[in-house]
């Protein structure tokens, strides 16, 4: 597991004039929580920010360095950040507690592994789900999670429960879900549409004429 070093600072401003101040000197409003402890709130630096993800999109450990005069270190992942959805800056960030003997559900990304062989006799990959709910340990967590889709044929779909992951890491999506499939080509489509068009047309001049 990946962890970022951030610094926080105790913030004692609170209401939207305060956070409009600290945004405007370049910092982001922010608390801290988790089962162990209460609500801190921080403030931390947008520059800062955008460096931690940068480096990676999914589930970033950060340890909080989080300066009130005694220097505590603390273990956490962000669990909401807001931006403005006109100028795109940040808004506000919520960072939650980790313990690395607790589980945490996450969500990580699925990477399809090989070329379906229904792709290599015309058909297309649908990409149905590109994302897996899991709960697992911190130290646990895949980067990824990878689903081998070279067997899959034309209007052949693999599933969930197809999915194999390591010890210690339990799917929480429902096994019936669709992750890929392989749709027929699309000129076949095209012409199954255009012959239902043909079909029906009679009948619709057959109707006219009544």
């Amino acid at each position: 597991m990946e962890i970022c070093d951030l610094n926080a600072y105790i913030r004692s401003g609170y209401g939207k004039g305060a956070a409009r101040r600290l945004r405007k000197a370049g910092f982001i409003p922010a608390v801290f929580y988790g089962p162990t402890l209460k609500t801190m709130q921080l403030s931390v630096k947008a520059v800062d920010m955008v460096k931690i993800l940068k480096r990676k999109e999914e589930n970033i450990f950060i340890k909080l360095l989080i300066d009130d005069g005694k220097n505590i270190e603390r273990l956490s992942v962000i669990k909401e950040l807001q931006r403005d959805a006109v100028k795109g800056g940040f808004l506000h960030a919520d960072f939650y507690e980790v313990s690395m003997d607790h589980k945490l559900v996450f969500e990580v990304p699925i990477h399809f592994a090989g070329k379906p062989r229904g792709v290599e006799s015309g058909g297309e990959l649908l990409h149905l789900k590109r994302e897996l709910k899991i709960s697992c340990l911190p130290r646990m967590l895949p980067e990824y999670v990878e689903l081998d889709v070279s067997a899959l044929d034309i209007g052949h779909s693999l599933k969930v429960e197809d999915i194999k992951v390591g010890d210690g890491v339990t799917i929480l999506d429902h096994g019936d879900v669709a992750v890929a499939s392989v749709a027929p080509p699309r000129i076949a489509r095209e012409v199954e549409e255009t012959e239902v068009s043909a079909r029906g047309a009679p009948e619709e001049e057959a109707k006219e004429v009544d």
